[in-house]
């Protein structure tokens, strides 16, 4: 039984920062791990991915230089730190869990996903 659960998010104002963290547990080990956000009307659009092993991270253009994503060193639990935040960073964030080879976050796809939680910068 597979269980991500979000904690964090909230509102804020723009330039301020945020931390999302997400907690991991199922019977295999996450290969990457990473985050999504979809804002209210539009596509769901990856963020950012680590992977468990490495650390090798990877950004959407959109974000980066502002977001950082981590990991706890069990890569059962990592983070989404965002600076800087805009009005267009507005959006549900989830994050998700990717246990097979190869990582394809960054074309959208995962094996497990979180429920969400929302950020909003006004």
């Amino acid at each position: 039984h597979v269980q991500l659960v979000e904690s964090g998010g909230g509102s804020v104002q723009a330039g301020e920062s945020l931390n999302v963290s997400c907690s991991y547990s199922g019977p295999r080990q996450t290969y990457c791990m990473g985050w999504f956000r979809q804002a209210a009307g539009k596509e769901r659009e990856w963020v950012a991915t680590i992977f468990r092993k490495t650390g090798e991270t990877q950004y959407a253009d959109s974000v980066k230089d502002r977001f950082t994503i981590s990991k706890g060193d069990d890569g059962e639990t990592w983070y989404l730190q965002m600076d800087s935040l805009k009005p267009e960073d507005t959006a549900m964030y989830s994050c998700a869990a990717h246990v097979t080879f190869p990582c394809s976050l960054s074309d959208g796809r995962s094996d497990y996903w979180g429920q969400g939680t929302q950020v909003t910068v006004s």
